[in-house]
């Protein structure tokens, strides 16, 4: 099986001191390529560096909801120029939260308009960030859908299946992470049934959301996306080899990628 983790916070201090043990591990499970995510200029940068120098690694650049509160707009040209660097593939982690109140809610939408904006300028994809706020998301996402289309992913999906319908029609893919295996996630999983094979990808969101059973024991990491695919697999009724081909083959054409398909022929 060949894996595309669409959705790793590489850079997070729980791996980035140990990245190059980390990205071994993830060739050996036959990952082959890993989204290195940015949620503010420095981790956005460092996402950058470490896809320059590291072929296993591409990143997204972005402002996190939570992180925007404290964002400049120097901030905001630096991630215009990081998006002009080679092996940056998206924008993100970008979106809205009504979990946390780090940042006015006001305040959220704008830099998410932003993104919005810059990504219908360079045809980078969103990577979107959403939690708490699927309404104030379907109607923020229709209106910037009304001016422009939208090419992205909703990451780490936790909602509804009528939501998921709508993020569809608007044109964008879902992801599913490490909550889906959780023996408890029934209605999740009864979501991702629902999701056309062509608009299906999976992801870790590392260091966060280990799988089942790892859950609560380590930090999460790349190598760990075996469990979120079977986990898939067995509720559509699937096998986890055609999945991992299905959203690996999504993966390359929403980032515009092309990995080495045999991971252990990287370079160590």
């Amino acid at each position: 099986m060949r894996f595309i983790d669409t959705h790793a916070h590489l850079v997070d201090p729980q791996l980035a001191p140990q990245v190059d043990d980390v990205l071994a591990r993830a060739r050996a499970s036959g990952v082959i390529a890993v989204l290195a995510i940015g949620t503010d200029v420095t981790s956005s940068h460092h996402a950058m560096e470490l896809a320059q120098r590291h072929p296993l690694v591409y990143a997204a650049v972005g402002i996190h909801p939570n992180e925007c509160a404290a964002a400049t707009d120097r901030d905001w040209a630096s991630i215009i120029e990081l998006t002009r660097q080679p092996r940056v593939v998206a924008l993100g982690e970008t979106g809205l939260d009504k979990h946390w109140d780090f940042t006015p809610f006001d305040r959220q939408q704008l830099w998410f308009q932003r993104h919005v904006e810059l990504s219908n300028v360079t045809g980078l994809p969103l990577v979107i960030h959403m939690r708490d706020c699927e309404a104030e998301m379907l109607d923020f996402l229709a209106q910037c859908h009304s001016q422009q289309p939208l090419r992205g992913v909703m990451h780490s999906f936790t909602g509804s299946a009528a939501g998921a319908t709508r993020f569809l029609h608007l044109g964008l893919f879902i992801s599913f992470a490490g909550m889906v295996t959780y023996p408890k996630s029934i209605e999740l999983r009864r979501v991702s049934i629902g999701i056309p094979e062509d608009r299906l990808l999976i992801e870790t969101d590392a260091p966060y959301l280990s799988p089942h059973p790892y859950r609560g024991q380590r930090p999460n990491e790349p190598a760990q996306i075996v469990h979120t695919c079977r986990a898939l697999a067995e509720a559509r009724g699937s096998t986890a080899e055609a999945l991992s081909e299905t959203t690996t083959n999504n993966a390359m054409r929403l980032f515009g990628i092309h990995p080495i398909s045999n991971p252990l022929s990287y370079p160590a």
